[in-house]
């Protein structure tokens, strides 16, 4: 863990912390984190400051900040902040929380003051969490340094846990905190970034991270914008779930490419998320009920979930969202002897293929549930139980909670259960289940979805990809030679072993005629003009050119006013064009693969990975696309080379991992065929020129 990022545990775990800007007056901002400081049992030393001296909630004010304090929240003026901070510099804080509204979210002039006091906090050596934000708390501690109302609820229940929340926004955070507490989710810590002017949520996720006592994390944020920060969060192997809200069109740059249009940030969000193996809610039920799967003390060793129901409709509906899951999860299939043992114990009226229904017997047979559970758990195909009841009432719930606690630490195997029926039935049972680490559902749907995240952020990874370069990260990453053009820049990808068809610049209606003789008879040919991205659309490529068509050919494309290039023409009929390329995003350069050619952005089938992607992720990639099947061979049309596509996909990445950031790449069409591939067309658009560049 860096110095830095242990700086931010003080946000829960403070020896001391000053109030700048407390006041006496009842219902104040100023007077709240005071008031819930003391009401919550925080015992560390609490120093109000106010220039005007006096007490607040009994406490003696000081003046000014005179002495090291770990936290400072400064709730003055906005205009009065940058002085705050340069003062908490002088004294030795070394965080503060900047509460003050008036800034960045107000408009330009807010935007300006922001920016002096970051300037202050650089170099005043302080790390500045906000501003506008509400605050941050440490549940075990009773840390509230925050204004939020929540805490001056009558009665707050108080549930300490093991779950770090970061959330970029104030009242939805606090909202969604309320609502952690009363289902009976325990938390760390809660801490609120607001305008993220200094200290963003992944920060605080990093320092979360490296805390013993936090198993899992989740957030709520407006912006992604730190790749590298998702892959540590990813490295330390504790779940995360993020709620990421807001989606954007793709910047204009983004239509110079096909690959740009369809790495738009929703779906590279998705893609890099799904990459790590980091869960993504979806709303703040999801990200609650990912929360409560991470408390179960088991993880999944496959995606196989075996379903026990007392419902015929719950085990339908768990199923059709196994199936919703999109590979993510599967329907075990239940091996020979189990479904064999199942048929002694299941009445004749239920069902031993998966879902078992284990029927309504469970409530005259206390026993049928246990045996069946046990003879689930024991099969290696099974790596996670769904278990789904309707209205249970009385005993019977302490007898059930038994039956799955006990397969579930007998098994290793995580068992989550969907209870579909109204807590008035057994006000005691989800907190019975929850006390056996147990999590438990309102419908099979949401334990589905919360399993899937559970595996998620379970899956090992097989390959892991390179570090980055160290030039990269010095910020003075290698570029490629000048390859503004398709000749220059297929000549760069076959100095790299990638397959480009041959083919040569050509500078007159004769020399095309002997091109095309060169590259066997039947050529493309093709207009190399700057900034002429799209050249089918602009009348600049030319197919199935012969020798006696070349001299015309050579005409055409040349009054496009650029040079020509003439390639040998690979036939099509057994093959597949893709697309592979690369594009800019706020989290980093992405690798995309695409079905289509020129139509890739019609069909709209594609996945993404974040720069650099192993081979397993470039694998993920292809078995994504709704068109993979025709990879595979479709209505007895031949398999194509998908090796060689993923030898592709890899070397691509392998080239452009370190190159500085904003370029954009396009191989499109590329032809897969039976027998290995071709890069048909490749563009390549070189990134915004930075300060010192020529």
């Amino acid at each position: 863990m860096s110095q830095e990022t242990h700086q931010l545990r003080v946000l829960w775990n403070a020896r001391s912390i000053a109030v700048i800007g407390a006041t006496d007056r009842a219902g104040a901002l100023g007077r709240l984190p005071v008031e819930f400081l003391l009401a919550h049992g925080y015992r560390g030393r609490i120093v109000p400051v106010n220039p005007k001296g006096g007490t607040v909630c009994g406490l003696p004010v000081s003046p000014q900040l005179d002495d090291a304090v770990d936290l400072a929240l400064v709730m003055v003026p906005a205009p009065a902040a940058p002085a705050v901070i340069r003062r908490c510099g002088e004294v030795g804080v070394p965080v503060a929380i900047v509460m003050s509204s008036g800034f960045a979210e107000t408009g330009a002039d807010g935007a300006k003051l922001q920016r002096l006091l970051v300037d202050a906090a650089q170099e005043a050596g302080v790390r500045v969490v906000g501003p506008n934000c509400i605050g941050a708390v440490g549940f075990g501690p009773g840390q509230t340094a925050t204004f939020s109302p929540l805490f001056g609820a009558p009665q707050l229940p108080r549930v300490p846990g093991r779950i770090g929340f970061a959330t970029q926004s104030g009242a939805l955070g606090y909202g969604t905190v309320s609502l952690a507490l009363e289902r009976g989710l325990g938390l760390h810590a809660a801490v609120n970034t607001g305008n993220e002017a200094d200290v963003t949520t992944l920060d605080v996720l990093e320092a979360l991270a490296a805390e013993p006592d936090v198993d899992a994390m989740l957030a709520y944020t407006e912006t992604l914008s730190d790749g590298p920060a998702l892959r540590r969060l990813a490295a330390t192997g504790k779940p995360l779930a993020i709620l990421k809200a807001g989606t954007s069109d793709a910047g204009s740059r983004a239509a110079a490419s096909h690959t740009g249009a369809l790495a738009t940030s929703d779906r590279v969000v998705d893609a890099t998320l799904r990459q790590l193996g980091i869960a993504r809610a979806h709303d703040i039920d999801d990200l609650l009920d990912l929360g409560t799967a991470f408390t179960s003390p088991y993880r999944p060793r496959g995606p196989r979930v075996a379903v026990v129901t007392t419902s015929g409709g719950s085990g339908i509906l768990a199923a059709d969202a196994i199936d919703a899951t999109g590979g993510e999860l599967t329907l075990a299939g239940l091996a020979p002897a189990t479904t064999a043992a199942l048929e002694e114990i299941v009445p004749a009226f239920g069902s031993t293929a998966n879902p078992v229904d284990v029927t309504a017997a469970v409530m005259s047979d206390r026993e049928l549930l246990q045996r069946a559970l046990d003879v689930v758990v024991d099969d290696d195909g099974v790596d996670a139980v769904l278990a789904c009841f309707c209205v249970l009432t009385g005993d019977q719930v302490m007898d059930i909670v038994s039956a799955l606690g006990d397969a579930a630490a007998r098994s290793g195997v995580p068992v989550a259960v969907a209870r579909t029926g109204a807590d008035f039935l057994a006000p005691d049972a989800s907190e019975a289940l929850r006390k056996a680490g147990l999590p438990v559902y309102p419908t099979p749907g949401r334990a589905v979805r919360a399993l899937a995240g559970l595996w998620r952020t379970s899956r090992p990874r097989i390959d892991v990809p390179p570090e980055p370069p160290s030039d990269a990260v010095a910020g003075a990453a290698p570029q490629p030679p000048v390859v503004s053009d398709e000749p220059r820049l297929k000549a760069l990808l076959r100095g790299r072993g990638m397959p480009v068809p041959p083919g040569r610049l050509v500078d007159g209606p004769d020399d095309a005629v002997a091109a095309v003789a060169e590259v066997g008879g039947r050529a493309v040919a093709k207009a190399v003009v700057p900034d002429l991205i799209h050249k089918s659309e602009a009348g600049g490529v030319i197919v199935g050119v012969t020798t006696e068509t070349a001299p015309a050919a050579y005409d055409q494309v040349a009054a496009l006013g650029g040079e020509v290039l003439i390639e040998e023409m690979v036939a099509a009929e057994h093959g597949l064009e893709v697309l592979v390329g690369i594009a800019p995003s706020p989290l980093g350069q992405v690798l995309t693969v695409g079905l289509g050619g020129v139509l890739t952005e019609v069909l709209d089938d594609a996945a993404s990975r974040l720069l650099p992607i192993t081979r397993g992720d470039a694998t993920e990639m292809i078995s994504e696309l709704r068109g993979a099947r025709l990879l595979a061979g479709y209505r007895g049309g031949p398999a194509l080379d998908t090796t060689a596509l993923l030898d592709l996909i890899v070397a691509v990445s392998e080239l452009t991992y370190g190159w500085r950031t904003g370029f954009e790449l396009d191989l499109n069409p590329v032809l897969v065929l039976p027998d290995g591939v071709r890069v048909l067309d490749a563009a390549y658009v070189p990134p915004p020129p930075v300060a010192g560049d020529h």
